[in-house]
């Protein structure tokens, strides 16, 4: 997609801001928990078709950018983070038909997807098997024709947590083959699938959760995704390092969001006779040190994302990563926006209370933030062993070329304490300890991290302009944080 075309999305995403999600419509929706199914099928119909950013060209779609469509997802997500969830979902479910989908497929769903405005759910989660998708219990059994030849397959079995589950034209229904997990297509009213209640939940009330039950659900043969039992898994994996990245910018979109309303009461609120922004210890404690984390993980998604753009491939670790680092740091600032204002973050009107409690299901959704912590440490100790060293070796090398100014030569020094710790924990055999593989990932990330900033400070024109100014400040003071609180 060109820039031109991107900037008229985000204009009419701005626009039905504007006309239809004030912040009066916003907090009558999350008090009663209401689903807005009439804004959502407007959104998706032929006069506005926000979903075609996240649909190939090839299939009716606008092709964007991973690049943009994490923007987008920001810019969604900081108007209101259960609006954004529900698109989200949509292009979750349509994920596996456009990764793994048979031609015919592709053409067939993704295309009336994009004709059509479906609404669309992801059905993994179940009520014994979270984010061990392995562990699924909803099952898929061979029906046979005259011939003994596979016609279709008989789902049984529950889904739960499923976003857009009560109100969805079509499903990604991933179920137990004889040959292991596989994805199924099912479509709204197909008889045996029974949409559940809406749940009550703490956040995101406004988007539309429910479970989903499949009682002898008959889908055929064509409905299997890819045509091939047993990929299921493969199929989701594939797609970790692009979804997760975009549940990255909700938690960057809730951090920021909550920043900027603590920035305007800060300037009119006054207490002691100067307002709160000129008192250094409201400053450096509740706004900087958020202000500059939040700035890292931009540089990080964005990084992520114009690799993904390039070509590259195996980004699940990056997207773990992204999605760990991004959400923490936004709920560690939506959790100061509420002790920011005072008593008043405490009242619903004022919305930094209504967007800390969206912010924690990013840290939940597509993966804990425990189990991202368990991918990273996992994965990037095999590769650290695989490589003997050199996979942080290498990134060291590269940040030591870069100016003392953006201490990128700091990090580097950092990152292969890092690495030796690694193979030195390993010998001593410390890693059988989940705990300890924890207090590793944490390393890991904040070591990413603060190379992805560095190396965006190091892009800058240096002391030129204000944003290059801004970079290098916020450069600085990461790099020191991520050194003395992950390494020292």
């Amino acid at each position: 997609m060109d820039n031109e075309m991107f900037s008229m999305v985000l204009d009419t995403l701005k626009k039905i801001e504007r006309e239809k999600l004030t912040i009066e419509t916003k907090l009558e929706m999350d008090k009663h928990g209401d689903f807005p199914e009439e804004l959502i099928r407007f959104m998706l119909g032929p006069d506005v078709a926000l979903h075609l950013i996240f649909v190939p060209s090839e299939y009716g779609g606008l092709g964007a950018s991973a690049s943009q469509i994490a923007y987008m997802s920001e810019e969604m997500a900081k108007i209101d983070m259960a609006i954004a969830t529900s698109f989200l979902a949509i292009c979750l479910g349509m994920d596996p038909i456009r990764v793994a989908g048979t031609e015919e497929q592709k053409d067939i769903y993704i295309r009336r997807i994009a004709d059509e405005g479906l609404i669309v759910g992801y059905g993994v989660t179940e009520p014994e098997a979270g984010s061990n998708v392995q562990a699924l219990k909803t099952k898929a059994e061979r029906v046979l024709d005259e011939k003994g030849e596979v016609k279709g397959y008989t789902l049984n079995g529950q889904k739960q947590f499923v976003t857009n589950g009560g109100v969805a034209d079509l499903y990604s229904i991933l179920a137990d083959t004889p040959e292991g997990p596989s994805f199924f297509i099912v479509e709204k009213g197909t008889k045996g699938l029974i949409p559940g209640e809406h749940e009550d939940k703490h956040g995101i009330r406004a988007s539309n959760t429910a479970p989903v039950t499949l009682e002898d659900v008959f889908v055929p043969v064509e409905n299997l995704v890819g045509g091939v039992e047993g990929a299921g898994l493969k199929e989701a994996n594939k797609v970790f390092g692009y979804t997760r990245l975009m549940v990255a910018t909700f938690g960057l979109a809730a951090g920021v969001s909550s920043l900027e309303k603590v920035i305007a009461y800060a300037k009119e609120r006054v207490q002691f006779g100067t307002t709160l922004v000129e008192k250094q210890g409201y400053t450096h404690k509740l706004l900087v040190p958020n202000a500059v984390r939040l700035e890292a993980a931009r540089a990080y998604i964005e990084e992520v994302a114009e690799r993904i753009d390039s070509g590259e491939e195996d980004l699940q670790v990056e997207g773990s990563i992204a999605k760990y680092f991004a959400t923490e740091v936004g709920d560690a600032m939506a959790n100061d926006g509420i002790q920011a204002l005072g008593g008043y973050g405490y009242i619903r009107d004022y919305e930094v209370e209504k967007i800390k409690r969206d912010a924690k299901i990013a840290t939940i959704f597509e993966g804990t933030s425990e189990i991202q912590q368990s991918i990273i440490s996992i994965f990037r100790l095999r590769t650290t062993l695989h490589t003997k060293g050199e996979y942080y070796r290498g990134m060291a090398e590269d940040l030591s070329g870069l100016p003392e100014e953006t201490y990128g030569p700091m990090v580097a020094r950092a990152i292969e304490l890092l690495n030796e710790f690694l193979l030195v924990a390993r010998r001593l055999k410390v890693t059988k300890s989940q705990y300890f593989m924890f207090l590793l990932a944490d390393m890991m990330t904040w070591m990413e991290v603060a190379r992805a900033i560095c190396v965006k400070a190091g892009s800058e024109d240096w002391g030129k302009t204000p944003s290059a100014e801004f970079m290098s400040a916020c450069a600085r003071l990461f790099a020191r944080e991520a050194v003395e609180k992950k390494i020292h």
